[in-house]
Order: structure tokens, then C-alpha cells, then sequence
């Protein structure tokens, strides 16, 4: 797999949340110094009662306004807990604010209880969410294309159905941002990625199984009829530094128990984690990048992040990207 080797970082708005110290000055200090250091991509994540923080459209929009060339996206959003035809407006809305530096990394809900409890809050169905979040990006991309020349203005879908879709405004690059499918290894999820996702954004444990998929995904693409590489491999990751490896451990496994009130012994087999010296977490994300991962989404773990910034940045970004080719601060098309 080809292509420019992205890294970004992740806005600790869920670690505001766990603090319960909300403000938006120490989100835009952290996205201006994330460009300043060279990270090409500020991503924000999403939920209101299972995990809260503050809304990523709105922080993204504001992070967007601070900056100059950083890419800005979601990692990950869940569409269906906003109706979609509002999703479609924030969406075409913020994309003008960026300046077209946005992508969006789109999932169904997590499968927890309290992922669960959040659709019902909403009035949204859990059930058949997966089919809810094809339908939606189908729904959206209909919207963002209604007003060029031949595009259908009506969408008619098994849970969404909506006209004058060419009334709403139109994104600022033509069709709308990039769409990446948060997900895993399955079948399922690749065939999904590989036909109707221009990324897919998992958090795999194991880089092999990793660079299987990836290759997987490439083959599907083209059976589909679209390039090998028409879908952007990224990987979302978390990473602890700290020289001293019991310490990064446990910093680690105190983030995670306040983050989804469970153990890294539980979370660690189902999502990426690395933690000891900056070195270290390189080598380890090194694995991916070698399986062929074009865009890491790095997740600080810790409940205080910003001191670490500086060190991923000096130390880590140079060496992980010793390992790709070139990359190209602010591209959303990575």
C-alpha cells in the first residue's frame, strides 16, 4: 500500500469530562500546538450519556477556526444519534469552517450497556444500527450532491426517507468529506469499508491481523470495481509514555478503568494499546505502519495528556515516519 504516512492526535474532551473541568480554551491551546509540533491530523470523539464530553462538530468547529493547515475529523462519530438531515447540515457546516480539512471516521455504537442506554435516551434504535449507519452516510451523500446537475434531490431508504434535499447547503468539496468506517476485522465490516467507505479506522490489537485486513480490504475494492487503494487504512491507537514502564502501565490502567470503567487486562484485547518510552511506542506502531496503515489516530492515555504532547511529537513522530514515505500536513485526502 502506497501513499504518504499520516499522524494525528486526539483532543482529550472525554478526559475534560472525567476531570469535569469543561472549557474550551485548553482544547483550542492543544489543537494549536498539535499543529505547531507537526501532527497532520486533530481528531475529537463522540457520545453524550455513555461516555460524555463536549459535542466534536462544535469543538471541531472551533479547533478548525484556530488553526491554518491540521486536518480535523471525528474519531469516531455516531450519526444516528443526531437526525440525519441535521447531521447533514452540521456536517456541510463545518467542512466550510475547516476550509475542506475534514474527514469523518463514522461508527454504530459500541456494543457496551451503555452504548445501549444512549440510543434510547435519544429515542434511537439499537437494534439494526449498523444497516441505520450505511443508510444515514447514503442519506448524506444524496444531500451533499443534490444540488449539482443530474443528482437525484429525494432519498428513499428503509429507515430514512426525505426530499429537497437540494435546499440544504452543499459541503465545501463537492460531494462531501471523506467518510471512514470505525470497525473491526470482520467480514462484514471489511466488504462494508471496501464498497462504501473512502477509510476504515479500526483499533485491532494485532498488527498482523491488521495487515490481513488491509490487504483483504484492497481485494474487495477491487472487485467492487474501485481502486486497491481507494480506501485509506488508518489505525486508532493509544499510547503512554513515560521512560519508566511501570508507571506508563499504570497511568494507562488508571486512564482506562475512569474511561470506560473497565481494566486494561479487558480493554487491551479488543483495542490497540502501547505504553513505555516514546521509542518503544514507536517500534510498536511501526508494526502497523509496515502492515500498511497510512494514518495513525494516536489516543493519549492519560487523564492529563498535554505534558506528553511534546515528547510524541520530538521522539516518536520522526521515527514512525522513518518507517513511511513523505507526508503532507493538512491533506484530507491522506
Amino acid at each position: 500500500m502506497n501513499g504518504p504516512l499520516h499522524v494525528g492526535i486526539l483532543l482529550p474532551t472525554r478526559e475534560q469530562a472525567i476531570n469535569g473541568t469543561y472549557a474550551a480554551a485548553p482544547l483550542l491551546g492543544f489543537a494549536r500546538q498539535a499543529e505547531d509540533l507537526g501532527f497532520d491530523s486533530l481528531w475529537a470523539g463522540d457520545s453524550l450519556t455513555a461516555r460524555p464530553r463536549l459535542d466534536p462538530l462544535v469543538v471541531l468547529a472551533a479547533a478548525a477556526a484556530a488553526t491554518e493547515r491540521i486536518t480535523v475529523g471525528t474519531a469516531a462519530l455516531t450519526p444516528a444519534l443526531r437526525h440525519p438531515l441535521i447531521g447533514a447540515n452540521m456536517v456541510a457546516s463545518l467542512s466550510h469552517v475547516a476550509a475542506g480539512r475534514l474527514v469523518l471516521g463514522l461508527g454504530s455504537g459500541f456494543p457496551m450497556p451503555e452504548t445501549e442506554e444512549e440510543f434510547g435516551s435519544v429515542g434511537a434504535s439499537f437494534t439494526g444500527r449498523v444497516g441505520r449507519l450505511d443508510e444515514i452516510t447514503a442519506l448524506w451523500r444524496t444531500a451533499w450532491r443534490a444540488g449539482q446537475e443530474g443528482e437525484p434531490a429525494d432519498f428513499q431508504g428503509r429507515y430514512w426517507q426525505a426530499d429537497h434535499l437540494d435546499r440544504l447547503p452543499s459541503p465545501a468539496t463537492a460531494g462531501g468529506p471523506p467518510l471512514w468506517l470505525a470497525g473491526s476485522d470482520t467480514p462484514k465490516v471489511l466488504a462494508r469499508a471496501a464498497t462504501r467507505y473512502d477509510g476504515w479506522l479500526p483499533f485491532l490489537p494485532d498488527s498482523d491481523a491488521y495487515g490481513r485486513a488491509r490487504r483483504r480490504i484492497a481485494e474487495l475494492a477491487e472487485e467492487a470495481g474501485r481502486p486497491a487503494d481507494a480506501v485509506t487504512p488508518a489505525l486508532y491507537a493509544t499510547i503512554t509514555v513515560n521512560r519508566d514502564e511501570r508507571a506508563a502501565e499504570a497511568e494507562l490502567e488508571h486512564y482506562i478503568s475512569h474511561y470506560y470503567g473497565r481494566s486494561l487486562d479487558q480493554m487491551r484485547t479488543i483495542q490497540a494499546y502501547a505504553w513505555g518510552s516514546a521509542e518503544k511506542c514507536a517500534e510498536w506502531l511501526g508494526g502497523y505502519v509496515r502492515a500498511g496503515a497510512r494514518h495513525l489516530v494516536l489516543r493519549i492515555g492519560s487523564l492529563d495528556p498535554e505534558p506528553q504532547l511534546k515528547e510524541i511529537a520530538e521522539v516518536l513522530l520522526p521515527a514512525v515516519r522513518a518507517l513511511g514515505p513523505s507526508t503532507t500536513v493538512g491533506s484530507t485526502q491522506s
